[in-house]
């Protein structure tokens, strides 16, 4: 799909600025996963809404929201604290999303972000908005990312993942339909959930976001990796042995030929043509 707007999927976890020893190895304020979401989106005049809707406790993370956005300068900065499908009709909400600059949506359930935003006006007016207008950003970590795609992962266990039916699926915002996206990926070990998401859909891309790390993907198509950490792609489109649909539920899957790529920071890559452009070794980060 070709967008005019940028998404930034994001891993989990990314720094926000707390000051807290954390292990976080970029500069927060210059090379922050959150500094590159306020540069796309125009800088620090930027209208900026976070939306925890996937979140058990979105006061909190809307708060540190806050606090994060405010330290990088942000001085337009709206926490929409949507926790009801109403409220993703409300005519006020939806007049703010079609004058943001930047949309955030947090991290938690991202079947919450599907059940209550999906088909609703805001969903249509991101949707809307990202084909149309250029420089408008649509970021999301953890859940907020995985939601963006079509076919998105809603459950299943890591140490069970590959033994068919083990990962969940189920349609996401669809905002980037050619991938399916997982969070957490190097932290939770969530290879095999991956392998088994693209072997049942092999004509899409996985994308495994470690924590603190994400993409940005201009035009539906160009991608570059930002953040302190991995990321893993999956690509099905050469398998070689797919037995998904012909296995019983519970049954080990077998999966050759899935080619594998790991990725960091300033690494590009082209969804439409499985292209890749490594940074070399003694290049500094952008």
């Amino acid at each position: 799909m070709r967008l005019r707007g940028t998404l930034i999927p994001i891993g989990g976890n990314e720094d926000k600025g707390l000051d807290q020893e954390e292990g976080y190895t970029l500069n927060f304020v210059k090379e922050g996963i959150l500094s590159h979401v306020v540069k796309e989106g125009g800088g620090k005049e930027a209208n900026v809404i976070v939306i925890p809707t996937a979140s058990s406790i979105p006061e909190e993370v809307g708060e540190n929201y806050l606090s994060a956005f405010q330290k990088l300068g942000c001085k337009h900065v709206i926490v929409m604290d949507i926790r009801e499908r109403g409220e993703a009709f409300d005519k006020k909400n939806v007049e703010l999303i079609s004058q943001a600059d930047v949309v955030m949506m947090s991290g938690g359930d991202q079947s919450r972000i599907s059940n209550i935003i999906g088909g609703s006006p805001i969903h249509n007016v991101l949707m809307n908005r990202l084909i149309n207008e250029e420089g408008f950003v649509v970021a999301g970590t953890s859940a907020g990312a995985m939601a963006m795609s079509t076919e998105m992962i809603c459950g299943g266990s890591s140490t069970e993942a590959l033994q068919k039916g083990a990962v969940r699926m189920m349609k996401g915002l669809n905002l980037i339909p050619e991938l399916i996206i997982d969070s957490h990926f190097i932290q939770r070990g969530r290879f095999g959930r991956l392998a088994e998401a693209v072997a049942r859909f092999p004509h899409l891309m996985g994308v495994g976001l470690a924590e603190d790390t994400g993409i940005v993907i201009k035009n539906g198509n160009e991608c570059k990796v930002i953040g302190s950490g991995m990321v893993i792609l999956f690509d099905p489109s050469e398998l070689t042995h797919n037995n998904s649909e012909i296995l019983e539920p519970g049954t080990l899957m077998t999966i050759f030929n899935l080619k594998t790529h790991v990725l960091a920071n300033s690494d590009r890559f082209l969804i439409d043509q499985r292209k890749l452009e490594v940074l070399p070794i003694d290049a500094p980060f952008e």
